[in-house]
């Protein structure tokens, strides 16, 4: 299992081979690779799941959200 931050694709700009994507995570965008979902290549407004750098896989609103939750109970401190 790895940890992933979840965001959603804004553009993906000319160049890099198409490999780099504006995504916007928690308001801020950031660039990151695309190139491991060459099978399933991610387009502006598809939420993602980002782990170094990379997206590792796509998600949906529902899993964007529930991984945000996730992450923020893992900086409370809290037990679920």
């Amino acid at each position: 299992m790895c940890l992933g931050i979840p965001g959603r694709v804004v553009a993906i700009p000319d160049g890099y081979h198409r490999q780099i994507a504006l995504v916007d995570v928690s308001g801020e965008q950031r660039r990151v690779n695309i190139g491991l979902l060459e099978d399933d290549p991610a387009r502006p407004g598809d939420w993602v799941i980002i782990h170094m750098g990379f997206v590792v896989e796509k998600t949906d609103e529902a899993g964007a959200a529930a991984a945000m939750a996730g992450l923020r109970m893992l900086g409370s401190g809290e037990q679920p």
